[in-house]
């Protein structure tokens, strides 16, 4: 039976064998625009072109999609791993794809951020131990910002860190928030990343201050008659009667150069005034806190709409909780869409 079911079975597997290739043969274009875009931060450690940082290089690596499939899902080293949903099978075989047609380096680049002379320990150990700074900057910005959101403990953080790709979905149901991305940082490994090390780090985040999780939305402008109006919602989004109130604060959005302002709304308007910190005139509201949930909407309206080259953005500053990261805290508040609607 089995001689006569072998010529068979060598002609499914002849046939099965282009289609196995082309599965695991990825898309340059797709990987490249994947690697550039926001659904990664791989960069950040591996370099602007793969050519290596403080992590490995990948350009011109000639790596198999099993081999890079596997140094993503079960890393060596302290990398840590990214589940399906973080990133798929189909683009760990268009990143192969997309390296392959790079060319392969001499030598590393640098890294994104290097060790300051005379750093704290946890944040030596955010930079080149773990490199978890690499991604989240030295002053580890968004980290501290959720970790204000709850005002979160340890057992959080040690969660955070080795569930990550459950946890942090959890956190932002427990918000109410509607992620713009994927779950980008990947979960370590409690074997090769010991508690110690993540003690130290959040001892070092909790010293320079948790944050309020301050968010905002900028609409698109919309022409009439009168100018262009622009709609602002700031809100605190951290937890009722657990994250921190933002007190004493300033909403600030750039007016364009040539533009005047015709009208505002919102209470506590301050007028137009010089920001050393945008480089522009910029319309100021002051604000005497934000809790939790709490939010303001303002309207600023222009004799003409904003460009790419100079657009309506902003900046929301608040003097308390104080941090050591600088004399007030603050958040972006990202450029308007340029699309001007007809009133």
């Amino acid at each position: 039976m089995f001689t006569l079911l072998a010529p068979l079975l060598a002609l499914v597997l002849f046939l099965l064998a282009p289609t196995t290739a082309a599965a695991q043969a990825g898309n340059a274009q797709a990987g490249k625009t994947l690697w550039e875009g926001p659904a990664t931060q791989c960069r950040n450690c591996h370099g602007t072109n793969g050519e290596g940082a403080f992590g490995p290089d990948l350009a011109g690596r000639r790596l198999t999609v099993p081999q890079f499939r596997r140094a993503v899902r079960q890393p060596w080293g302290i990398m840590p791993a990214f589940v399906e949903s973080q990133v798929s099978d189909r683009e760990i075989a268009d990143l192969v794809a997309y390296f392959d047609g790079l060319p392969a380096v001499a030598q590393p680049g640098p890294w994104r951020f290097t060790v300051p002379a005379g750093a704290p320990r946890g944040l030596e150990v955010a930079l080149s131990t773990v490199g978890c700074a690499q991604c989240h900057g030295p002053t580890l910005n968004g980290p501290r910002q959720n970790m204000g959101a709850i005002n979160a403990d340890f057992e959080w953080v040690k969660r955070m860190v080795y569930d990550h790709a459950k946890i942090m979905p959890a956190h932002w149901k427990t918000l109410g928030e509607e992620p713009a991305v994927r779950v980008r940082m990947g979960t370590y490994s409690p074997a090769r990343l010991p508690e110690s090390l993540v003690q130290e780090v959040w001892t070092y985040a909790r010293d320079l201050g948790y944050r309020p999780l301050i968010a905002s939305q900028l609409s698109a402008g919309v022409a009439a008659a009168s100018g262009v109006t622009y709609s602002l919602t700031v809100q605190n989004s951290g937890l009722p009667n657990r994250g921190l109130t933002a007190e004493d604060l300033t909403v600030n959005l750039v007016v364009p150069a040539g533009a005047n302002v015709v009208s505002t709304t919102g209470s506590g308007y301050q007028g137009v005034r010089a920001d050393a910190g945008l480089k522009a005139n910029v319309a100021v509201w002051q604000l005497g806190k934000l809790a939790p949930k709490d939010r303001q909407t303002y309207s600023l309206t222009l004799s003409r709409a904003g460009t790419a080259a100079d657009n309506v953005r902003g900046v929301v500053r608040w003097a308390k909780p104080v941090v050591k990261t600088g004399p007030s805290d603050e958040a972006n508040i990202a450029p308007a869409p340029l699309t001007t609607a007809t009133q």
